[in-house]
């Protein structure tokens, strides 16, 4: 008998969900040696003994309070979609932590089998579990696997078959709240059975979270917060010191802890680990920051070094596609704008920006050598410092790092933020932090005018980046956003040898992402670009007479104080809210480069690119200020809209495109003007 199945992944942070996602479905989802990676629920399909099973990746929590969206997410999913089956994936190497979320699910009331990974770092550690033991103590199921090697996928999918199709029992454990609390249980639950919105649910989960007075849960059963405080008083005989969720999350602690002595031994002297002893020098009060800047400072130069080796050969490459496509089109008789539309227009606004790749490529290979190994996770505790001056915590830095590869799922981390003021200060400073797509910018205009020192103008340029986005939240948790000061609690994970494989799904997801905008985004922007600088509204014009040219003038004046007031910087700014990468891909069309612009780039060719960016009012002075405008300017058409998704108001969105705007203004016009009054 076969049957379609529904395999929910849960878990703590970092515990190894997405691995063990990605081993069951053969996908090939970026992980991270990080809380956070995932923030949203991802579902991918497997075929198991003929079974079709849907396997659905839960965003990482500590618990199913709903004090985070990610929380809420996870609750949700299992309570109201009722999955077959609940993997509760537990990191063995940090069992007690993990085992808390475990009592929650499991009274949920869904079926739950714990998947007791990382068994081969537990062991490393010393710890010996039995999980047979841990099995009877909690009433439910236990796999070991090692999700990163593929051991133990098999017999996990064959006991959530055995629970699914009824061929093992399945008698999970409660947690005793003790006499007086199970009494008021009892009578929750009583009360309960008369509510008819409550028949779909649990009714011990549903009573627990009433007693908490889980507003999400009062609201779906239509319960007043006064009218169920009324009720539950009515009976309430108990003289609790705490508040109920602060009893009741100690009692689960307890009930973790006589659990873990029973089932898990540990060495009597654990002693420092070698992560305890990397972070003695890494996480310093002292070298920290140094470090990281170093650190980011080798991943410009390996970026910038490494990807010169191979821009050449695309440059070429792109080069003679041109001459090709160009000579194939007039040897058939074409007509001159359809040559002009695909040499300059398409290979040229497409080849302009890939002649980049090679850079981006390396600069994503070292940002995930970076965050596998484990230390992106201790920059949140380095910057925590800095952070809590503006009111927030290390944790509000995470999507700021996340921000360096792309605003879009940086703004959606903000997800793990609990407290709604600070993701809302995080979404707004989150575009100020340099994403991928604004690289190709960097590159060009730090090859041209600063040749040989490109990788401290990139390095300057991301490290202002953070400077603004902190100052920024600085403004806002002391106006907008004032709030109290959100403890900082993030789990360090262990640090690990970034693997072949999982850099290399990193990069090229990141890669293919950058090659899709180019085949999509950047080659209708190029089109686009090229026909409104070939055209106006009596046909085919001159390019000084087109509809760009006019709304590049319109433009123009603007950005005059900041040293680039050409129509064509202008409307190359105005096209990069497409993305960011078009502004590249803009002014190869404009200046009519194409694929020569990566050539010029490396060579700072007077002659090519750097004479049209002077002929057009550039100087070293204003191409800083043009690298800075770029930086901290709106951000592009997909960032917000998932800043008017993630805050749901039109009203932060525009604030968002206002602010950024005005910003970049001022720091770009004060870099110029204090520049010229410097003598540079």
């Amino acid at each position: 008998m076969s049957k379609n199945i529904t395999i929910a992944l849960a878990g703590n942070p970092n515990s190894g969900k997405t691995t063990l996602f990605n081993a069951l479905t053969g996908a090939r989802h970026s992980v991270g040696n990080w809380p956070g990676v995932t923030v949203e629920k991802k579902e991918g399909m497997l075929k198991y003994k003929e079974n079709d099973i849907i396997a659905v990746d839960l965003p990482g929590t500590y618990s199913l309070s709903p004090y985070s969206i990610e929380e809420m997410i996870a609750r949700n999913y299992i309570v109201d979609e009722a999955p077959d089956v609940v993997v509760n994936i537990v990191d063995a190497s940090n069992i007690e932590r993990n085992l808390y979320l475990s009592t929650q699910l499991i009274e949920l009331g869904k079926p739950v089998i714990i998947a007791l990974n990382m068994m081969d770092v537990a062991e490393r550690r010393g710890y010996r579990i039995d999980e047979k033991k841990l099995s009877e103590a909690l009433g439910v199921p236990v796999v070991p696997i090692i999700a990163t090697q593929k051991k133990g996928i098999e017999k996990l999918l064959d006991t959530a078959l055995d629970i699914v199709f009824g061929k093992v029992s399945y008698n999970p454990n409660q947690v005793n709240y003790g006499k007086d609390l199970e009494k008021k249980i009892e009578e929750t639950i009583e009360m309960l059975r008369e509510n008819k919105k409550a028949s779909k649910f649990n009714l011990r989960w549903l009573a627990l979270k009433v007693i908490e007075e889980d507003e999400a849960v009062l609201d779906l059963l239509g319960i007043a917060p006064q009218l169920q405080n009324d009720e539950i008083a009515a009976t309430d005989e108990i003289s609790l010191e705490d508040d109920y969720e602060s009893f009741i999350a100690d009692k689960k602690y307890t009930y973790v802890a006589n659990i873990i002595s029973k089932a898990v031994k540990k060495p009597k002297d654990q002693g420092l680990t070698t992560s305890d002893k990397i972070d003695k020098v890494l996480t310093n009060k002292w070298l920290g920051l140094p470090i990281f800047a170093g650190l980011m400072y080798f991943v410009f130069w390996f970026a910038i070094t490494f990807g010169e080796v191979f821009l050449d050969m695309i440059d070429g490459w792109f080069g003679t596609l041109g001459e090709m496509a160009a000579a194939s089109l007039e040897g058939v008789g074409a007509a001159d704008w359809l040559v002009s539309l695909v040499a300059d227009g398409i290979i040229g606004g497409v080849g302009g920006v890939l002649t980049f790749l090679p850079q981006i490529a390396f600069l994503f290979v070292a940002i995930s050598i970076l965050e596998d190994s484990g230390y992106m996770a201790r920059v949140a505790f380095i910057m925590d410092r800095a952070m809590r001056k503006i009111g927030l915590s290390g944790k509000a830095f995470i999507p700021m790092i996340i921000g360096f590869g792309c605003s879009v799922p940086a703004v959606m981390g903000t997800r793990t933020l609990e407290n709604e003021k600070d993701r809302l200060t995080s979404i707004m400073v989150v575009p100020f932090m340099s994403c991928g797509a604004r690289a190709p910018i960097y590159i060009l205009f730090a090859g041209v005018f600063f040749p040989g020192n490109e990788s401290n103008i990139i390095f300057a340029l991301y490290i202002l980046g953070i400077i603004v986005a902190i100052i920024c939240a600085l403004i806002f948790k002391k106006t907008l956003f004032k709030g109290d000061q959100t403890p900082f609690v993030m789990e360090l994970p262990p640090y690990r040898f970034p693997t072949f494989r999982g850099t290399g799904i990193a990069v090229w997801e990141r890669v293919k992402a950058y090659i899709l905008r180019a085949g999509t985004i950047i080659f209708s922007a190029s089109i686009l670009i090229w026909f409104i600088l070939g055209f106006n509204f009596s046909g085919s014009v001159d390019m000084v007479d087109s509809i760009g040219a006019g709304i590049g003038r319109a433009m123009a004046p603007i950005f005059k104080p900041l040293g680039f007031g050409s129509w064509q910087a202008a409307l190359s700014l105005i096209t990069g809210l497409m993305a960011k990468e078009v502004v590249v891909s803009s002014m190869a069309v404009i200046y009519g480069l194409g694929e020569a612009v990566g050539e010029a780039a490396m060579d700072g060719d007077v002659l090519g690119f750097a004479s049209a960016l002077k002929a057009a009012g550039f100087t070293s002075l204003s191409a800083i200020s043009f690298m800075v405008f770029s930086l901290l300017y709106i951000p592009c058409l997909a960032v917000i809209g998932v800043i008017k998704r993630e805050t749901n108001s039109w009203k932060w969105t525009g604030f968002s495109v206002v602010y950024t705007f005005v910003v970049a203004w001022v720091v770009a016009f004060l870099v110029y003007q204090i520049g010229g009054l410097l003598g540079f």
